[in-house]
């Protein structure tokens, strides 16, 4: 329960917050929003399931409500505070801005740090050896030792932290991927690797009550057993962006690898395994023949694949890039060897992580000649990714399939008439997983969003989530402080084309113009690249001038954009769905908003086919479970652009009859923010 205690703590935290944000006002919404939270995490509501899904509308000062929650109730109870996002916009937001006013003002003694995987810091001993060893690197050119000499420069200046993140130039992929930290180089064992970027980073971990990390840092670091993050039974998650939750868990577990022209690099692999026997002391032998057995074995149930797939190519790929197997059914000869290849290239990671563990013991003895150390490393972290690739795609494909399928199969071609084919898997539903790693082991969970419910509905989140039949789940929405209907209005013009007639877009060039004001700064959003360059070529021929996403880099078309609005100049920013999520442009950045389309998702994905195969196969309605409820949080997501302070106002226009025209227009309608209505039918 909620002690006293903690509640006095809050409220007066809250008071000293108060007195330190200028023009403060009370927010009922935000009021309501910590005591929500702060009871979910006590246990008030249920002593296991401490979990609940809140919606805040813009406004509602949602950031600041879960820390005044959540903070007070972790210090008190030794708990870590872990906060998940699902942009690197909104993690950036928490530690440079929110976390240090929430720190510095609050009176409570706690630390907080941004938790970032590996592969996002560099390994400066690798990138030492690149320039003074650059043989031991097959991909170096002079120009990414040019590189890697001033990035290495600028570490030693400390103008560089040492991640990704904050480098103080260009650096091409290629040489990235080269010099950024792996299990197998950056060892915090090795005390060359102590002072490396990675292990300075993880350090902090320790000493702060408040991580920052994303969504799928989280859920890697659960599956791996909390190897950086503390377990869960000691974390109060806040999952912020909740709405991408269960695309996150999708994609963390899905899976791709090649399928054809493995034959080089298992060359490579046994050739590896062979030159360890030679060169590692006698009590390492054993390992290294091992792994020669078992890339051999691995071989041996490859070879049917690499024989009898290229006769499948044509029939897959007939003027389209990608296959899908209908109900995740593959052929008959993947479905033999799936299990098969699964434990092989499983045994051989088994054998690859005791081979590491042997390297290490021969270095910490100077068993191992010293030029030999770093080749030997990256090429156990060049096996271990090749075969990682290959078990997990393996390990999916070996896992049955029923009626309707739990997974989306298929193969990719990404240059056509090219032998590299990718063969790829993804779970459709992720409750089990998200109830497993998360939900379950955690001390408690908050997942928060402007959009989480849809059509004003939890329901879809709660099943999407897996969360629908679980005791004690809370779910709540506030709604925002902004005065919509006195703010601003949405206009519905009268269409005479539905956006899926041939006519839509002849007609959209024609009345636009009429609904991009003068002197304003308007937003309009499309649904495709193709129609909103179609539209863009026919308004410049009338002399309007535009800004257009993709015609210069996003942050450059934005600072044109606010420097024509500070000169009081007209200004048209034309941007697709990325534009609709995450944009803020507030004040007179954005007084005109224009929707062409409702952002319905074409199913052309393999993953939403196959979705919409598996609700089909049920008996249900796919187009009404799936795609109506995803299309009602994008509109509300992109409606949500206009009002982003409360002295905010403009108008919203759709230009999208079928709001009217369709049985379902109503309720996504009525999802909306109350704006004033104006509506030309």
């Amino acid at each position: 329960m909620l002690t006293k205690k903690t509640q006095t703590q809050i409220q007066l935290v809250q008071k000293r917050l108060k007195q330190q944000l200028a023009n403060y006002r009370s927010r009922p919404g935000q009021n309501q929003l910590i005591a929500e939270i702060a009871h979910t995490i006590a246990g008030s509501y249920h002593r296991h399931n401490r979990i609940a899904l809140v919606e805040a509308g813009t406004g509602t000062g949602k950031s600041l409500a879960y820390l005044l929650a959540a903070i007070p109730y972790v210090l008190t109870h030794n708990k870590t505070l872990v906060i998940a996002t699902a942009t690197v916009a909104l993690q950036e937001q928490l530690v440079a801005k929110d976390l240090p006013f929430f720190q510095q003002h609050s009176g409570l003694d706690f630390e907080f740090c941004l938790v970032k995987g590996r592969q996002r810091y560099a390994c400066i001993e690798r990138l030492q050896e690149l320039l003074q060893q650059p043989e031991l690197f097959p991909d170096s050119s002079s120009k990414h030792q040019a590189v890697a000499a001033k990035l290495l420069k600028a570490w030693q200046q400390r103008h560089w932290l040492g991640d990704s993140d904050s480098l103080p130039f260009a650096v091409p992929d290629a040489l990235w991927q080269q010099i950024q930290a792996d299990p197998y180089h950056c060892h915090r064992a090795s005390r060359r690797h102590q002072h490396c970027p990675f292990h300075l980073a993880r350090a902090e971990i320790s000493g702060s009550q408040v991580l920052v990390t994303n969504q799928a840092f989280l859920l890697a670091d659960l599956e791996a057993g909390s190897a950086q993050l503390p377990p869960p039974e000691d974390c109060v998650y806040v999952i912020d962006e909740g709405h991408h939750l269960v695309d996150s868990a999708r994609s963390f577990l899905a899976a791709s690898a090649p399928l054809l022209g493995q034959e080089v690099w298992l060359e490579k692999a046994l050739k590896f395994s062979q030159r360890m026997q030679a060169n590692l002391p006698e009590s390492a032998l054993k390992t290294a023949i091992k792994l020669q057995e078992r890339i051999d074995d691995y071989r041996r149930d490859y070879q049917p694949v690499k024989l009898q797939l290229p006769a499948f190519i044509t029939s897959w790929f007939q003027n389209q890039p990608q296959h899908r197997f209908a109900d995740a059914a593959l052929p008959l000869l993947l479905s033999q060897q799936a299990e098969s290849l699964a434990k092989s290239s499983r045994q051989v990671l088994n054998q690859l992580e005791l081979l590491h563990q042997k390297v290490r013991e021969a270095m910490a003895e100077q068993q191992l000649p010293g030029k030999a150390i770093s080749t030997t490393l990256q090429e156990l972290s060049y096996f271990d990714q090749r075969f990682s690739q290959q078990q997990a795609l393996w390990q999916l494909w070996a896992e049955p399939q029923q009626s309707p399928a739990y997974q989306a199969r298929w193969v990719e071609q990404p240059e056509p008439t090219s032998s590299h084919i990718i063969g790829c898997a993804s779970p459709l539903k992720v409750q089990a997983q998200l109830e497993r790693l998360l939900f379950r082991p955690a001390f408690a969970c908050v997942l928060c969003s402007a959009t989480l419910t849809a059509l004003n509905s939890f329901n879809y989140p709660l099943r999407e989530l897996g969360l629908e039949q679980l005791e004690g789940v809370r779910t709540l929405k506030v709604e925002s402080p902004f005065a919509y209907a006195e703010q601003g209005q949405i206009l519905l013009p009268k269409m005479q084309h539905e956006p899926t007639a041939d006519g839509y877009t002849a007609e959209l060039c024609q009345l636009l113009p009429a609904y991009l004001p003068d002197g304003q700064a308007s937003l309009v959003l499309f649904a495709s690249y193709w129609q909103m360059n179609q539209v863009a070529e026919a308004l410049r021929a009338q002399g309007f001038e535009l800004l257009v996403q993709g015609e210069a880099a996003r942050q450059q078309l934005l600072e044109q954009h606010q420097q024509q609005v500070q000169q009081q100049k007209t200004s048209i920013l034309f941007g697709t769905q990325s534009f609709a999520e995450g944009l803020n442009l507030p004040g007179a950045l954005l007084t005109n908003l224009v929707i062409t389309k409702l952002p319905f998702a074409v199913p052309t994905s393999p993953l939403e086919e196959a979705m919409s195969e598996a609700i089909s196969r049920q008996g249900g309605n796919p187009f009404l479970q799936l795609t109506v409820p995803a299309t009602a949080k994008k509109l509300v997501q992109a409606c949500g652009r206009l009002l982003r302070q409360e002295q905010d106002s403009g108008q919203i226009v759709i230009l999208d009859r079928r709001l009217v025209t369709k049985a379902y227009g109503k309720a996504m309608l009525d999802a909306l923010p109350p704006f004033k209505r104006s509506i030309h039918y």
